[in-house]
């Protein structure tokens, strides 16, 4: 029989040989609510007939279900649509609220088939009538119901995962940019890389703009922390970037606008946001830098290439309001070009211990490689930084390089 309640307060386990122990894993759990106990037998000896063993525990009403529902979870949950809480559909509404991936049967009457019908519209797996069920047909019932919750959680799951992928594919098209070049001139090659280590974006930005006066300008960035959040902001930022070049706005004015956007849309008062952005004529040999808490760069010429940091500010949002960023200009040599990137390029972990690759480690690579054609000079560089950090699953941080040469 059906295990009878001792106590008021005591939910007591049911098995079909009337042994009281905890739900086994390897069979499926059903949790019985049914306030008869006459309707409580006929289960009990509907699970000891069928060919589908399973483990029964039995409760006399809707708050003592959710008594259970709040501690485990059990693979099936059947349900009589009479009890003394609870009532119809009601029923149904409660138990998914308690554990919405949690398989419903709902238990009818002979003259209730269409509640039956309208329980399953309402998110039940399956209904069956008491009084007219075979074991084998409601063995089936509860194993169909439990996988049927199971696709339609896997189904849920996808659905997710498609909108998350959809949504990080818009963020990136905001991410990678097509450089605006108006003249031939102009080299330019841009890599964008998403550290998938946190299956999610991170902040790091770049574009190119060249200007009705011909100057080159371009800007790599990185927005503290990651995720859709600090994409977005990411992407803000680089249409801001964009828009104040193109207004004729460059300099510290421009990298001070930055700043009261990034203040006015950051989701948290500590997300700050390094860059480093550059203006320069082609034909001059020298560039405009300014530097916003940002690493340095790298200048490539004459079959060498050295590392270069100009004199710059703090990062935008750190002291806002309260900054300055002097514009500090560079020799580029005829025949020479600049490198931009962001420290995801080199913090990479090189060994099992704490090494990292490192500034000094990324310009040893970055000479190594110094003889080849721009666009295989880029990939190099983020190849052999990621084969070095291959032992602690790769990159872990996006890397944003921009290789511009206006000579």
């Amino acid at each position: 029989m059906v295990t009878s309640r001792a106590d008021a307060d005591e939910l007591m386990p049911v098995t079909v040989d009337g042994i009281d122990t905890e739900w086994d894993e390897r069979q499926p759990s059903v949790l019985l609510v049914e306030d008869d106990a006459g309707d409580a037998l006929l289960v009990e000896e509907l699970v000891a007939d069928s060919a589908l063993k399973m483990r029964l525990r039995w409760v006399r009403s809707m708050a003592e279900a959710a008594e259970v529902l709040s501690a485990e979870r059990p693979d099936c949950v059947l349900l009589d649509l009479h009890l003394p809480d609870a009532s119809g559909l009601e029923a149904v509404s409660l138990v998914k609220a308690r554990a919405d991936q949690v398989a419903i049967v709902v238990l009818t009457g002979l003259a209730e088939e269409q509640t039956g019908l309208a329980a399953v519209t309402a998110g039940a797996q399956d209904y069956l009538v008491k009084g007219r069920v075979e074991p084998e047909l409601f063995g089936r019932a509860v194993r169909y119901a439990i996988q049927r919750k199971q696709a339609e959680q896997s189904a849920v799951a996808l659905q997710a995962s498609l909108m998350q992928a959809q949504e990080n594919a818009r963020l990136e098209r905001g991410l990678l940019p097509r450089p605006l070049l108006r003249a031939d001139g102009v080299q330019v090659v841009a890599r964008y890389r998403p550290g998938r280590a946190q299956a999610l974006l991170g902040g790091d930005f770049y574009d190119i703009v060249q200007s009705a006066d011909g100057t080159v300008h371009a800007v790599v960035g990185d927005v503290s922390g990651h995720g859709p959040d600090e994409a977005a902001l990411g992407v803000a930022l680089r249409i801001a970037w964009r828009t104040l070049v193109l207004s004729g706005i460059t300099g510290a004015e421009q990298v001070g606008r930055l700043e009261e956007i990034l203040v006015a849309e950051r989701a948290r008062d500590e997300v700050f946001a390094t860059l480093v952005s550059l203006s320069a004529v082609p034909g001059e040999h020298r560039a405009s830098v300014v530097r916003a808490g940002h690493h340095g760069l790298l200048r490539r010429g004459g079959g060498d290439v050295d590392w270069v940091e100009v004199p710059g500010g703090p990062a935008l949002g750190l002291v806002p309001g309260g900054a300055r960023w002097p514009t500090a200009e560079l020799p580029v040599p005829p025949g020479a070009s600049v490198v931009l990137f962001t420290d995801g390029l080199f913090e990479g972990h090189v060994s099992h211990g704490p090494q990292r690759l490192g500034e000094e480690g990324l310009l040893q690579l970055a000479r190594d490689a110094a003889g080849l054609a721009p666009e295989e000079f880029v990939d190099r560089l983020i190849d052999e930084a990621e084969g070095l950090a291959e032992e602690r699953g790769g990159l872990a941080d996006d890397v944003a390089v921009v290789h511009v040469g206006w000579n």
